[in-house]
């Protein structure tokens, strides 16, 4: 014989309102990513109230598609729109988020997060049933998303803000040191800090062809001659105590094999070398997050790209979400026994893991 548990209807009800706001809210997202591929946030923004054959023309798209993405913008409480002249206007208050110059609170470049992890929802599925994961190839335009993602939040902060954390780097960096970043991807960072501190010298090492290609076109265009970089696994670094800086930015946890990674740069530190890492600020433990402002969307990156491709490598699978506590864990295995854990007031996603070895 079975009971039924009774149900609060009053609660059932207010779920189920929070459910359909969820699939509202999903679908702005969507069509946030839109908006800013298709630079209609940053067209908008310079505009005077306008119909949407205008704005169609100014930004070089279809109107009839422009049109129907307005709906979806004004019903979301994106875009107010006058109904009496049938015009469109994105409110300056809006567009401080939803702009390129908006950087690094452009939320619009976030959002293409949705439909870039939705493209693989199959894969996704399989490896619940099945176990294993997704790789990289599956991931289309993810080195693009994430170099812009990082290039707001973390590269635009670099030379000003993060390098700054680690008293006296900067000082050296215009001196001339030897530089390592582990799993560069496009090479944003890398090249940034190339063309800032010419003196030093710089390599950078990541697994994707893609992504290097990228990094070298963009040295190349700099007119950079003390970078280089290099496709190479970084389980596989031999180096030993030859780079007085290295740097990761929200790499290791995406490894097959983290820990040895971590250790192999602490390998290839000088005695006196630093180690900055940058990864998601966040506890190793579910109920650590609950006001993580942006728990959910973490874990869901995590679940659907970062733990899978570690899976897919036969790794670990530690996910975005791995958190501080496991973290200094695993650098402390790695041999780093001082180590400062920093973060910056406009940064509430990044925390900075400052490592080194003592004696």
């Amino acid at each position: 014989m079975t009971t039924t548990t009774p149900i609060n209807q009053a609660k059932a009800e207010a779920f189920a309102d929070t459910m359909l706001e969820t699939l509202n809210r999903g679908a702005i997202a969507l069509m946030t990513s839109i908006g800013h591929r298709t630079h209609l946030f940053d067209t908008m923004a310079d505009l005077p109230p306008a119909n949407s054959q205008q704005i169609a023309d100014v930004a070089g798209l279809q109107e009839r598609y422009v049109r129907e993405w307005l709906g979806a913008m004004v019903t979301g409480g994106i875009i107010e729109h006058d109904p009496d002249n049938d015009t469109y206007h994105l409110p300056a208050e809006h567009a401080a988020a939803l702009t390129r110059e908006a950087s690094p609170d452009n939320v619009a470049a976030f959002a293409q997060y949705i439909p870039l992890l939705g493209a693989v929802e199959d894969q996704i599925v399989d490896c619940f049933r099945e176990g294993g994961g997704v790789p990289y190839s599956a991931y289309t335009r993810f080195h693009q998303v994430m170099a812009e993602d990082s290039g707001q939040t973390v590269v635009a902060a670099l030379v000003d803000h993060i390098l700054p954390l680690v008293p006296g780097l900067t000082a050296k960096l215009q001196q001339g040191i030897n530089v390592m970043d582990v799993g560069c991807g496009s090479g944003r960072a890398l090249n940034t800090m190339a063309q800032a501190f010419p003196h030093s010298r710089f390599i950078g090492y990541d697994i994707s062809e893609t992504a290097i290609a990228t990094a070298q076109a963009d040295a190349q265009a700099q007119n950079l001659s003390n970078v280089q970089f290099q496709v190479k696994d970084a389980a596989t670094l031999e180096a030993t105590a030859a780079y007085d800086l290295i740097t990761t930015f929200d790499a290791v946890h995406d490894q097959a094999h983290p820990q040895t990674v971590l250790n192999n740069i602490a390998r290839a530190l000088k005695p006196d070398g630093i180690y900055l890492m940058q990864d998601i600020r966040a506890s190793s433990h579910v109920h650590g997050n609950l006001e993580h402002p942006a728990g959910p969307l973490l874990y869901t990156i995590s679940c659907m790209h970062c733990t899978s491709v570690s899976l897919a490598m036969g790794g670990p699978g530690l996910g975005a979400m791995w958190g501080q506590e496991k973290a200094l864990e695993m650098l402390e295995a790695a041999g780093f026994e001082q180590i400062e854990v920093k973060q910056l007031c406009h940064d509430f996603q990044n925390s900075y893991y400052l490592a080194r070895k003592l004696g």
